[in-house]
């Protein structure tokens, strides 16, 4: 009979072995003891809004449903390379696994996204916008981002005027103002404002407001605090009512041959943590990043103006125009824009005060 310490011997030489013949011929080894890294990027500070309140935390619920087999990297500020309007091509072409996309930033390629920032569309909730995104997206984008995995689709919070100079109180206010536009939606109204639109990613605005290549321009409330606007800008002006100036759409989403590539259980996984709920969740987290950047702005003495009533019709009659000439546009692209316009409309109001 074998002794104790040779029998111990024994198993260690057949297990190693077996692990072996195991690597050398293919075999796979078992699912628990595998584990997946996807790396995201996207183009802001990691201190932002959705990055903390959604992008790390959604990673970090990832790695926790999978038991471990799943490890999300979120890497900020465009780290992995290329820039913040190539994002969808790098997670097309596999050169990152997933990240952040704002389909505004190339004007024309994601037609039907647009329609949800057509100016007055959308709610000041970017939860609420946010549901509306995706419903409206499941119906009408398929075609659109058919070349990647979508995980969500969202919206940010309300579109603020942001001026180096006092608060706007009167359409006259604009004429001549140099304002950052984001995309084509929100630089075609300001033109019929009177004020010069200059299309900028977000990353570029704190160095064009500091060089005075602008005079302000429209975001939100949330990235202030990580641009430095309170420094580089003296106001902020919003519009009357609880419609948004305008908006900006945004994707969630991962090169589709990684996400088929994962085993069923862990695109399960992936699949759980996408959809209405990771959508209506991306967009509370610009909600909750607008509560804190205006109370940051506040502190640091920022002029906070509202646009009256009267100024605000105005201003929606202008955005009335924008839309005809964005439903002219793509008609003549073969898109049945007031099919979408209608579906749009009615997908805000449903979702609306949504769990």
């Amino acid at each position: 009979m074998l002794s104790v310490k040779s029998r111990l011997f024994v198993m260690r030489s057949i297990a190693v072995a077996v692990v072996t013949l195991g690597l050398s011929s293919g075999l796979a080894i078992p699912a628990a003891a595998q584990e997946v890294v996807l790396r995201f990027q996207h183009f802001v500070s990691q201190a932002s809004a959705n990055p903390t309140h959604f992008m790390l935390p959604w990673a970090e619920k990832i790695e926790r449903d999978s038991g471990g087999r799943i490890r999300v990297e979120v890497y900020p500020a465009m780290q992995l390379g290329g820039t913040p309007a190539g994002m969808y091509d790098l997670i097309r072409d596999g050169a990152i696994d997933g990240g952040w996309v704002i389909p505004g930033y190339t004007p024309g390629r994601f037609p039907r996204s647009e329609v949800l920032e057509l100016p007055f569309m959308v709610t000041k909730s970017a939860e609420e916008a946010s549901r509306a995104a995706w419903i409206l997206a499941q119906k009408h984008m398929a075609e659109d981002f058919a070349d990647v995995h979508v995980i969500a689709v969202h919206m940010h919070g309300r579109g603020l005027v942001y001026n180096k100079g006092p608060g706007l109180s009167d359409v006259a206010d604009f004429d001549g103002l140099r304002l950052r536009g984001p995309n084509r939606p929100a630089t075609l109204l300001l033109e019929r404002l009177g004020a010069v639109p200059v299309g900028l990613p977000v990353p570029a605005f704190p160095e064009a407001l500091a060089r005075g290549v602008v005079d302000g321009g429209v975001i939100t409330y949330e990235q202030a605090p990580s641009l430095r606007l309170g420094e580089l800008t003296q106001s902020h002006t919003d519009v009357a009512g609880e419609m948004s100036l305008y908006n900006l759409f945004f994707l969630w989403a991962m090169n589709r041959d990684r996400y088929e590539s994962l085993p069923p259980d862990l695109r399960a996984v992936i699949d759980a943590n996408s959809g209405f709920h990771a959508s209506a969740w991306a967009g509370r987290a610009h909600d909750t990043g607008d509560a804190e950047g205006r109370d940051a702005l506040m502190a640091a003495g920022h002029e906070a103006a509202v646009l009256s009533d009267e100024a605000t019709a105005r201003i929606r009659e202008l955005g009335d125009e924008v839309i005809a000439e964005w439903v002219a546009r793509m008609t003549a692209r073969g898109i049945d824009a007031e099919a979408l316009l209608s579906d749009a409309r009615a997908a805000v109001q449903v979702t609306r005060g949504r769990d």
